[in-house]
């Protein structure tokens, strides 16, 4: 996912100063989440922290349920459960969560880190760092760790890797600058097996490539093939379905994509990219979500899939003509 042309925030290192710090003299509990629906920098680098942290022998309680395709990154000990209410004295570090309605595993309540790298987000907590000329939240933890003077190691390199990898689509998105590339040498040399690491990052379950079929008899265009879109049809199921966006994104001609996939009964989840100048964001911001320029999404509620076509195509409409495609 691309973060844009944003300006950087103020006092970047200075923030991280103050956050390590912080971070080194805590006694308490530490517990690190993300958002919903994790993708591969919100596993990433919150696990990567959650590892770092550990090595200065904090109590560290990570909470994540990563996609199927990510799960390989952390072992069964490294887990911990859900909770409704955090541990007394516990310090909430919150990666790569757009908003406070968006953190997954614990309530946003006490003493909250806030690290992100979405515009949108809100600055939420005692303490946020948001900045979002970075190409990922991995890219913030990298120097987060960096500052608080913590050995590297494999362990803690490979999933801040995967962060910069995804959020970049294997270095293929427009963010993928200079210092993306400079970061990602780095952590290589750390002692990351890249070659196998983008290798299993692919894997997906033998249902998955039948389902890609039954998504791909979807497929529909529109505003003269400037829009293209899919979406997972009834009683077809399968983990990691945002890889579908992914897949029509290249469709000759195309400027935007729309993946649509009915979470549950009245719930549409959508998934959309962008190129030429147009904003997935401010597609998907229309629609109720959030996100990058060029990769945002949103939910629906209330709506079924065939309801919630029209609603995206007016929002689609709405950007094209404010470029002047239409």
């Amino acid at each position: 996912m691309d973060a844009g042309h944003n300006a950087p925030e103020p006092r970047y290192w200075e923030k991280l100063r103050t956050i390590a710090g912080i971070l080194r003299e805590l006694e308490g509990p530490i517990v690190v989440v993300s958002h919903v629906d994790p993708d591969g920098d919100a596993i990433g680098s919150s696990l990567g922290l959650a590892r770092a942290l550990r090595t200065l022998d904090k109590d560290v309680r990570w909470i994540a349920e990563p996609p199927r395709f990510l799960r390989f990154l952390a072992r069964e000990d490294e887990y911990a459960d859900p909770v409704e209410h955090l541990p007394e004295g516990a310090t909430l570090v919150v990666l790569d969560a757009a908003e406070p309605g968006r953190v997954a595993g614990a309530p946003v309540e006490g003493f909250v880190v806030n690290i992100d790298h979405h515009g949108t987000n809100p600055r939420f907590g005692y303490l946020a760092l948001v900045d979002p000329s970075k190409a990922a939240t991995a890219q913030i933890v990298k120097d987060l760790i960096d500052t608080l003077e913590v050995p590297w190691s494999s362990d803690i390199a490979t999933p801040v890797l995967t962060g910069l990898i995804t959020d970049t689509g294997n270095f293929r998105f427009s963010n993928t600058t200079p210092e993306v590339l400079r970061t990602a040498a780095e952590l290589v040399g750390y002692g990351v097996h890249l070659a196998e690491l983008t290798d299993r990052l692919q894997w997906r379950p033998p249902g998955y490539y039948k389902a890609m079929g039954a998504v791909l008899s979807t497929v529909e265009f529109h505003f003269g093939g400037l829009l293209v879109t899919a979406h997972m049809p009834p009683g077809v199921s399968v983990e990691d379905s945002d890889d579908f966006v992914g897949l029509i994104r290249y469709a000759e001609g195309s400027q935007i994509a729309v993946f649509l996939r009915e979470r549950e009964e009245g719930v549409v989840k959508l998934s959309i990219r962008s190129r030429g100048g147009l904003s997935a964001q401010a597609v998907a911001v229309r629609l109720g979500g959030g996100g990058h320029v060029p990769a945002a999404g949103a939910t629906l509620r209330g709506v079924t899939l065939a309801q919630a076509y029209p609603q995206v195509l007016a929002a689609v409409e709405e950007e094209l003509r404010r470029l002047g495609y239409i």
